[in-house]
């Protein structure tokens, strides 16, 4: 009987890798509206640190990759609707979205921070916050957060960063909460970034932040993942990420192993 329940394991085990999919063709869903992440050029390309790592994992793979772009909102149901494969637009690894789709391991892990106009007075107490105007990209760890700790704050959602900071700018937001890169390229590096400044600590917390950026794939998908896992430790082995990273950053983006 332990033999044949053995052949069986074995035969499964065969048929299971027999079957794998090489993946040689992969549709990636990008966002296009993050700096230094992804922005949308003059000419309708889509730039930045996560299409570069896109397309090194692509080549690592020697697949043929299409980048789609894809508004936030509509981002992971565009990909349980087959409209792409994965999804690379530094989303955070949560239980929450892990519900729905999987995730390869992660390939950045960079704190969020609030935001505001220089001199602005913050406290991380839901009695102080409350009353006060957040921005916060609508859909994203960043919006979970503001909603479970400052629930009395007036929460302004967005469809990208960048229009949240345009009205910090203009005085209809006391802060704004984001990826601090994001923040120091969107905001802090522009024109008239010198007014603003990060307040409060970084934060990093599991429970809200996850455990760093991973791509999102559809659960039935393991061989796809798997495959892009072992392109995230070739790049980061052989140069390739850390090239990337330093395109863009003065600092190490992974994190800690």
């Amino acid at each position: 009987m332990k033999k044949i329940t053995i052949l069986v394991a074995l035969f499964a085990f065969a048929f299971s890798t027999a079957q794998a999919k090489e993946w040689k063709q992969i549709r990636i869903g990008v966002e296009g509206a993050y700096p230094p992440f992804s922005k949308t050029e003059e000419d309708g390309s889509v730039t930045g640190f996560d299409i570069d790592i896109a397309n090194a994992l692509c080549t690592e793979l020697q697949a043929k990759c299409t980048l789609v772009k894809q508004d936030w909102d509509g981002i992971i149901p565009a990909l349980l609707g087959r409209k792409f494969d994965a999804i690379v637009a530094t989303m955070d690894i949560t239980e929450e979205r892990q519900k729905k789709v999987a995730f390869t391991k992660k390939y950045q892990h960079i704190p969020a921070r609030f935001v505001a106009k220089k001199g602005t007075a913050y406290e991380a107490t839901a009695d102080f916050m409350k009353g006060k105007r957040v921005g916060v990209q609508r859909a994203t760890t960043m919006d979970l957060y503001i909603s479970d700790n400052f629930p009395s704050a007036k929460i302004r959602r967005y469809g990208s960063a960048d229009e949240a900071y345009l009205d910090l700018k203009a005085g209809r937001l006391d802060y704004v909460m984001a990826d601090s890169a994001a923040i120091s390229d969107g905001l802090l590096a522009k024109e008239d970034g010198d007014k603003f400044e990060f307040v409060g600590p970084e934060l990093t917390d599991p429970k809200w932040f996850g455990y760093g950026a991973g791509i999102a794939i559809r659960k039935q998908d393991k061989d796809l993942a798997d495959q892009l896992n072992k392109a995230i430790d070739a790049i980061r082995a052989d140069g390739t990420y850390k090239k990337i990273q330093d395109k863009y950053f003065t600092f190490d983006v992974y994190g800690q192993e």
